[in-house]
């Protein structure tokens, strides 16, 4: 019994003459995620990667796409996934080998109905009687099941395709989307909050490999702070891939803002010179843009005006993914992905431990510039991008590098 896992296309079918290069990075992503489970071999065909367990014997091959099926569940550029039986295009063959196959699924179902897709025109048989066929063999082999077309426990779905036929219970739901890499590099404002991981994730979605940079100030944040935000990139390399995480020394600058600066323009002058330092390592990393997880008027540094005075020094797009979500939509997303828990641990970063009491809620960039340009921010600028340190995570698995 050959079992194998259908992966199926979901926008990226609709590509045209690019398509081809949608289908490359989708392949790469499944061999990097699976390649730490066990041996596999791909085709693609049909807007479908059939991805194929290398193994002596069965129970061998059912463990293996057990263990993948999370995996794929997790990779953009799949909208939907069903583990499925070979056979012969065959109708005799084809009974014989679900009979079997569907044996957990059809005992433990009340009704079913059965869907027959023939992309193989050629097939002798159409849908309609393959449906009808198939139906009454397997009423015959499940007496207690009844036909229900219309809400089912259980859909078997007949796949008549160009080399082969495939038969399948259960078609799960992919993560959607288009493959990461496919819409180039950005980099990630990542902070300790709910906001940020979940930006990546929707940005990841869209194509984009995610890097991400946290701005630490201790000791005015703690080690554990830090090792919140660590957790937080391990947490979203299931869904973005391997990510590139820069930490950012930023204690002296937010105490030269503090001593020079007057209070209510401190977080506005904290975020431009996060842009800056940001923009600059993005440079070195490839990045085209910049992410953040802000939304339109949560905090006093997300109102429009605050957000033109920080936008002024960008030179590459910053892309706001949440900017017109509320929190309740926000967490929701947060929970799915498994970094809420994270998230709300009690371990604060330096946007909370340096927050005015009343912050500008409109500021002017005229006069937003005029005071940042009376300290010369320049040198610090610079020491705190020579003090940057940079470590690659992936699937769990980090590894440190130099800057």
């Amino acid at each position: 019994m050959r079992e194998i896992i259908l992966a199926k296309y979901g926008e990226m079918a609709l590509k045209g003459a690019n398509r081809i290069t949608f289908e490359d990075a989708l392949l790469r992503n499944i061999r990097f995620r699976l390649k730490h489970i066990g041996k596999f071999s791909y085709a693609k065909a049909q807007s479908t990667i059939y991805i194929i367990p290398e193994t002596e014997s069965d129970e061998e091959a059912g463990e293996l796409l057990a263990a993948a099926m999370p995996r794929l569940k997790k990779i953009f550029g799949i909208a939907a996934l069903a583990r499925a039986i070979t056979c012969e295009k065959d109708f005799a063959d084809i009974s014989a080998r679900a009979v079997p196959y569907l044996h957990d699924a059809l005992t433990a179902a009340k009704t079913f109905k059965v869907e027959a897709k023939r992309a193989d025109k050629a097939f002798p048989m159409k849908s309609p009687q393959i449906c009808a066929e198939l139906g009454g063999i397997l009423l015959e082999a499940y007496p207690h099941l009844t036909v229900n077309v219309t809400e089912p426990d259980v859909t078997v779905t007949v796949e008549i395709r160009d080399t082969n036929a495939y038969v399948h219970a259960a078609r799960e739901k992919g993560a959607g989307g288009l493959p990461v890499g496919t819409a180039g590099n950005a980099m990630l404002l990542l902070s300790g909050g709910i906001d940020s991981p979940v930006a990546a994730y929707m940005m990841a979605k869209r194509g984009l490999r995610i890097s991400a940079i946290h701005f630490a100030s201790p000791p005015y944040t703690s080690e554990r702070a830090l090792m919140k935000v660590q957790t937080l990139v391990e947490k979203l390399t299931p869904w973005c891939g391997s990510i590139a995480f820069y930490v950012v020394p930023f204690t002296e600058i937010q105490e030269v803002l503090e001593k020079n600066c007057p209070e209510e323009f401190f977080t506005i002058l904290m975020r431009r010179l996060m842009m800056e330092i940001a923009q600059r390592i993005s440079e070195r990393d490839s990045c085209a843009a910049i992410i953040t997880g802000e939304s339109l008027g949560q905090v006093a540094s997300q109102t429009i005006g605050a957000l033109a005075c920080t936008d002024a020094v960008a030179h590459m797009p910053v892309l706001r993914p949440l900017i017109g979500m509320d929190k309740t939509e926000i967490v929701e997303i947060a929970r799915k992905i498994d970094t809420f828990e994270t998230s709300i641990l009690p371990y604060e970063d330096c946007c909370t431990v340096f927050t005015p009491r009343h912050p500008k809620l409109r500021p002017r960039l005229d006069e937003v510039e005029q005071i940042q340009a009376e300290v010369d921010f320049a040198p610090l600028v610079e020491k705190a991008i020579e003090g940057t340190t940079k470590k690659i995570y992936a699937q769990h698995v980090s590894e440190s590098q130099t800057f």
